[in-house]
């Protein structure tokens, strides 16, 4: 039987793993989650994640919102369960996606609740989506549930493309000054290199220094490429490490300008997340649970698990947030207010707009920051080799201005 490798936290927020030896995974799943094991990550020991999130198996964030929405329309409209699940298996412009819907029909049909049936396919649908809809099938409002949902879905999948952009620019722009200096350094400053050999005498520094950055790029080109190359695997092991991605994470949220945009990004993501869950009827617990995996940064997702914690103990989720020292307090603030007034969701809510509307606005002033800083370094860096390439040029001219005075 294969054996899979897993992470795991107790309920008391204690980091757990170990390996566990079944016939499929979502029996490994089943058994430590009889353990009371909340489970953060799983793989088949010889390699490969199995723990997906949304739009696994080629079906993206995009087919999941319009399926969630076309789904509601339809419930609340008054079609047969079966019968809209039948309807959007065949419609499914991706036949994948369409096999799995068919497969969660046949299951709805053999009598398994909606929420059990797509339990069975967690490479599409996610412990959220999931925890939503048997919310949702509890309180007989399943169609508003699923509406609310692929709300969520498309304004997370906006947020989520947001930062992105914020953090491809600044490596594209870099790339491509990279790029430009390469080119330089192997194709335009050998011409130099070959005229200066022919005039001879003693080089000016800046410009011994230009050529011998030529030179090697020209000759150790290969092992520069390996070099990079070697950094980014070992870049990527470390991450893959509960203390390097701890790290690493850390240092992302304190760097100028872009931690400020990650910040954002998370704290809006949490707070929608968490809102939509509490409002649907998730228990908070397992909402805080939910979200701390969604959060994308480990420094959050660790205050999270620690205010879950701290919920289980009777205290409030606004002070171990703000213990934690990475939130802002506004946000602990209103957390704290909307715990009070008992409109938590409310309150979480408004927080997302806001901070929503607050990446914005970072983003913006990200590339508008970044764009003349990269002229100047381009600049100085096309500048400098420009000069050091001059230099002999005005010596040879002071030296034949001086022979024929």
């Amino acid at each position: 039987m294969p054996v899979f490798l897993w992470k795991g936290r107790t309920l008391a927020g204690e980091s757990q793993s170990g390996e566990i030896e079944v016939g499929r995974q979502e029996e490994a799943l089943e058994i430590l989650r009889k353990k009371k094991i909340l489970i953060t990550s799983m793989r088949p020991k010889s390699g490969g994640i199995a723990l997906p999130k949304f739009g696994g198996s080629g079906i993206s964030t995009k087919d999941l919102a319009i399926f969630t929405r076309q789904f509601a329309t339809m419930i609340s409209a008054g079609l047969p369960l079966v019968q809209c699940l039948d309807i959007l298996a065949k419609q499914s412009s991706k036949p994948s996606f369409g096999r799995v819907i068919g497969e969660v029909t046949r299951e709805v049909e053999s009598g398994s609740t909606l929420s059990d049936a797509l339990g069975r396919h967690r490479a599409v649908f996610d412990d959220l989506f999931r925890n939503m809809v048997a919310a949702g099938e509890a309180g007989g409002v399943l169609d508003e549930i699923l509406m609310r949902l692929a709300t969520y879905i498309e304004k997370a999948d906006a947020l989520k493309r947001k930062v992105q952009s914020a953090l491809v620019y600044p490596v594209v722009v870099l790339t491509v000054a990279l790029g430009a200096t390469a080119f330089m350094l192997v194709f335009i400053i050998p011409t130099f290199a070959k005229m200066f050999s022919d005039f001879g005498g003693e080089l000016p520094l800046p410009t011994k220094l230009v050529l011998g950055l030529s030179n090697f790029m020209i000759g150790y080109w290969w092992a520069l490429l390996l070099g990079i190359a070697g950094l980014v695997v070992l870049a990527s092991r470390y991450y893959a490490t509960e203390v390097g991605k701890r790290t690493v994470d850390g240092m992302m949220l304190r760097i100028p300008v872009i931690g400020d945009v990650l910040l954002k990004g998370a704290v809006a993501r949490f707070t929608r997340t968490l809102g939509t869950l509490i409002s649907s009827g998730v228990p908070i617990l397992s909402g805080l649970e939910i979200t701390s995996r969604t959060s994308g940064n480990m420094v959050i997702s660790e205050a999270i698990m620690t205010a879950r914690t701290s919920i289980r103990e009777g205290e409030t989720v606004a002070a171990p947030l703000k213990s934690s020292g990475v939130f802002p307090p506004m946000v602990v603030q209103m957390i704290s207010v909307g715990e009070q007034t008992g409109a938590l969701d409310e309150m979480l809510t408004k927080i997302a707009v806001f901070y929503e509307a607050e990446v914005d606005t970072a983003v913006d002033t990200l590339t508008s920051i970044i764009e003349p800083v990269m002229i100047v370094i381009m600049g100085g860096i096309v500048g400098t080799m420009v000069v050091a390439m001059y230099l002999p040029m005005f010596k040879l001219i002071s030296v034949v201005a001086g022979g024929n005075g």
